[in-house]
């Protein structure tokens, strides 16, 4: 699933592309992509609105229009939202935009787990997900004491913590278990057992981390493009997701691939012991 720096770089690819256009045609291929409202009214109310903004809440894209609507695109597990001067000839193709400036915005989705909403601002709470999202981590309200007061009332193993969206805002399989690598803390620790300073090196090591994925554009193993259709370059830099088998870059040792929370989860032994 795309998490928050392939989301943002969804965005950063398409903001200057969609900022200041209008969707003026829609076709729609799969209708139970769209969430909220039912199918016709939601066409209804995207046609000829402008776009004014585009944000990003964890692994939420925000799509701010005028009149005080957002239109919410969650891609989940297989989304791409691509920008062409044609509409795609593709076989997944679930929507496709058309644009004011001739060119089309394509939703993609091979397993259909995608999901738009449009709705007025002040009724985003209605998706829960966005209602209950903890801070965001790269922004200046990911505050350390704040994560320190989460975990400490968590009895879950770190890992499954971590992957709750109401403690941290946008962090998945990926950037969890390169996070927890960085810090040099066990996957499978209980939250509330880590002292002062670890969690002050897992409050950086998840800025660092997310950073470097943005910077390098995000993380492709398989279908996460971004809104040029282009791949990401990250996987070329991770440290333990996808590297079961081989050596630790640190230490030599093999990376073990375990289960935690019901999740896959890569890490080294012995710099996490």
């Amino acid at each position: 699933m795309p998490e928050l720096p392939e989301v943002e770089t969804v965005r950063r690819s398409l903001e200057s592309h969609l900022v200041g256009k209008m969707v003026t045609g829609i076709d729609l291929l799969l209708e139970r992509i769209l969430k909220k409202p039912e199918p016709k009214e939601f066409c209804g109310l995207l046609t000829n609105k402008k776009i004014t903004a585009m944000d990003r809440r964890g692994k939420y894209l925000l799509i701010r229009l005028e009149g005080n609507y957002t239109w919410v695109i969650h891609l989940r597990m297989t989304g791409q939202l691509i920008y062409t001067n044609e509409k795609m000839k593709h076989k997944h193709l679930r929507l496709a935009f058309h644009l004011n400036d001739g060119n089309w915005l394509n939703f993609i989705d091979m397993r259909t787990f995608g999901s738009m909403y449009l709705l007025p601002d002040d009724r985003l709470g209605e998706i829960t997900c966005l209602a209950t999202m903890g801070p965001e981590p790269l922004d200046k309200s990911f505050y350390l004491e704040e994560l320190s007061q989460k975990l400490s009332k968590r009895r879950g193993a770190l890992k499954a913590v971590l992957l709750d969206q109401s403690v941290v805002a946008g962090l998945g399989n990926i950037y969890v278990d390169e996070a927890l690598f960085e810090a040099k803390i066990d996957p499978r620790r209980e939250a509330a057992t880590l002292k002062e300073n670890e969690v002050a090196q897992l409050h950086k090591a998840i800025i660092k981390v997310l950073e470097k994925a943005v910077t390098n554009r995000g993380t492709t193993f398989r279908d996460y493009l971004d809104g040029a259709g282009k791949k990401g370059s990250n996987q070329q830099f991770l440290n333990v997701y996808q590297r079961s088998g081989e050596p630790c870059v640190r230490c030599g040792t093999e990376i073990s691939k375990i289960r935690v929370g019901g999740r896959g989860t890569s890490y080294c032994s012995k710099c996490q012991g």
